[in-house]
């Protein structure tokens, strides 16, 4: 039941910044809406919006996602028309190409805007200190004597000044015996000497010690978040680039898989939870800017096509490429979905 209201939570969040991004653009620029509904299925409920042929927002039954609708863009119902020259297919190249590209930069600000909280709200591991955060349970650095808040400055004599440094340092002396550290607290420097065995679930040598987090102030998280964000995106990219060229195994999840995912992130405690959303918020907002049929990427590849030949593909053939698009991505979602409901059953 958790997983399930996680899962209605992130999509029906991310999917509805998405939609509102291409209503808002479409309303700004001048561009007939039809709906913008909360959810699918049956309508629940409908308000007609004043000043505005039609305009609806409805509720419906089922409370995943949602959808805009946008005129002119063959969706009409019996009863609605399309107000002249307000229609979607009637705009301009570069309005269309707006519209269009809004949804997708709405998921990725999204995605901004809860890394900032994050930073500013829980903190990130210091990966470029050696301050010590917590001891685990159970490892050599709990009964050598380390504590919360020492600084490592030297192993085996060596200076370090950043994690990375440290670890690789540790577990290339801890080959050769006992390790010794240099330690900083409070103000005073001495030195402890222990073994550190090789940890049966990982398979290498573990002191048994996590980062100190760093939490900053607003405007840091901010201009932080931009950073931590084109991280993930280019973690994203490679990971998709390395699954279609086949360079490596990826695990590739679909909607069972994510709501199994919401779960354990909302179980896990608020800020596991927003770290969750925003990583699918940038997803869904990348993968709608890939260039595939039905996608808002493969439509916006035909505007700028549009745009630099002057010249505009036939619309029922540009329907009909969306179309198979469409279906092509229904069966990739089928396969995925028949992987995820195989690995519940391993």
């Amino acid at each position: 039941m958790v997983s399930f209201i996680a899962f209605v939570i992130v999509i029906g969040i991310c999917v509805l910044v998405h939609e509102y991004g291409h209503y808002l653009t479409a309303r700004l620029l001048g561009v007939q809406v039809h709906e913008f509904a909360f959810g699918m299925g049956p309508v629940v409920k409908q308000i007609r919006q004043k000043n505005e042929t039609r305009m609806l927002w409805s509720w419906r039954l089922f409370p995943v996602g949602g959808f805009c609708r946008l005129a002119g863009m063959g969706e009409e119902g019996d009863d609605e028309t399309v107000l002249p020259g307000r229609g979607f297919n009637e705009q301009p190249a570069w309005k269309r190409f707006l519209i269009l590209l809004d949804g997708s930069l709405n998921n990725i600000v999204l995605a901004l805007i809860l890394t900032a909280a994050f930073l500013y709200g829980h903190g990130v591991l210091n990966m470029d200190d050696t301050k010590i955060g917590t001891l685990m349970e159970g490892y050599p650095a709990q009964r050598a004597g380390f504590e919360a808040g020492d600084r490592i400055v030297a192993v085996n004599e060596k200076p370090v000044s950043e994690w990375r440094e440290m670890s690789a340092s540790l577990r290339e002396a801890a080959r050769n015996g006992d390790v010794d550290f240099t330690v900083e607290r409070e103000g005073r420097t001495f030195g402890i000497r222990t073994d550190i065995p090789v940890s049966r679930e990982q398979g290498y040598p573990m002191l048994g010690i996590t980062p100190a987090l760093v939490r900053y102030s607003a405007p840091e998280a901010i201009r932080n978040a931009a950073g931590y964000t084109w991280d993930m995106t280019r973690l994203m990219l490679r990971g998709i680039w390395e699954w279609i060229t086949r360079q490596q195994e990826v695990d590739v999840t679909g909607p069972i898989g994510i709501a199994s995912m919401s779960g354990r992130a909302m179980r896990e405690g608020v800020w596991s939870f927003v770290t969750f959303l925003a990583l699918i918020s940038l997803n869904l907002g990348l993968l709608n800017l890939f260039p595939f049929p039905a996608l808002d990427g493969g439509r916006i590849i035909f505007v700028l096509l549009e745009m630099i030949f002057r010249r505009r593909l036939p619309e029922k053939v540009e329907n009909i490429i969306h179309t198979a698009g469409f279906v092509l991505l229904i069966c990739l979602m089928v396969f995925v979905t028949w992987q995820d409901i195989y690995r519940l059953f391993l």
